[in-house]
């Protein structure tokens, strides 16, 4: 049975924004990117206080890609300039679409900042086709109920976007990616084995969120990014704890990409395009 062949694990590094902390798996120096995945920040498990600041996530601009927030504890608040706004609760998630540009906030709701809690979530930045930086911008959000669902002995699988199948069941994420991404997360218990197929030539993103789970001989923990190649296969794992994984994959895109602040572009003449367009207010406000 072919397997996707584990190549190396990356650590994250240690990024604390404000009060937040913030382990940053990729990019780094030794992982640049999981093309088409652009971007993967950890951010907790922590317990803020009662009267915190909360999530330092202000209004700021995007453009020429998607984020993909998974909640796992504490509220997420989402307003943006397309009007979207939301308060996710755990095991939500929260899709944008940059596109041509937005403006959004990601904060901490009132009550919390009142009385506190754990926050824990993490947010995927996925890279668009040059054909595709142009989309009007949009944004969904999620919660558990929402999400497509396939369950077996010991784990579960919440689909977000693209199908999954197992044992002939087949599930399809809500969420309609424009580039054909696969995108999920899986709950298992302590002990659990779950298997699924990953295509060929797919990347393969498996970052694991809380607990150990074995995939071959190897474990892996939270704040450590294994890198898979794109041989596909039939990926298996066994959880040593209670563990939640992101299990995502996609078609590599194979073009430049200039990254430069809140704008991933193909160009340098691009990014200085949507610094002036953000100046002049084309991307909008948050209300």
């Amino acid at each position: 049975m072919d397997t996707p062949t584990l190549l190396r694990l990356v650590p994250a590094h240690s990024e604390p924004i404000g009060g937040l902390l913030t382990q940053r798996a990729f990019p780094t120096s030794a992982l640049p990117d999981l093309n088409p995945f652009l971007f993967l920040n950890h951010h907790g498990p922590q317990t803020y206080p009662p009267g915190n600041a909360g999530l330092p996530f202000g209004p700021h601009p995007h453009k020429g890609f998607e984020t993909l927030t998974f909640i796992e504890e504490g509220p997420l608040a989402h307003r943006d300039s397309t009007g979207g706004s939301h308060v996710s609760g755990p095991g939500g998630v929260q899709w944008m679409t940059a596109g041509s540009g937005i403006v959004h906030t990601e904060v901490s709701p009132d009550t919390f900042l009142r009385e506190g809690g754990p926050t824990h979530l993490l947010q995927l930045w996925m890279n668009l086709p040059a054909s595709l930086k142009g989309v009007s911008p949009s944004y969904h959000s999620l919660e558990p109920q929402d999400l497509a669902k396939l369950s077996g002995d010991g784990w579960s699988w919440d689909i977000i976007s693209g199908q999954a199948g197992h044992s002939g069941s087949t599930a399809d994420g809500p969420v309609a990616s424009l580039t054909g991404l696969f995108t999920s997360r899986v709950h298992l218990d302590e002990g659990a084995r779950f298997e699924c197929a990953v295509p060929k030539g797919r990347t393969l993103l498996l970052y694991t969120v809380k607990g150990s789970v074995r995939c071959g001989s190897t474990e892996l923990h939270p704040f450590v990014t294994p890198v898979f190649d794109r041989s596909g296969g039939t990926l298996s794992l066994v959880a040593d704890a209670e563990t939640t994984l992101i299990l995502c994959h996609g078609e590599p895109i194979d073009e430049p990409v200039v990254s430069y602040g809140p704008f991933v572009m193909n160009t340098e003449e691009e990014i200085r395009t949507a610094y002036s367009e953000y100046r002049a207010g084309k991307y909008g406000t948050v209300n």
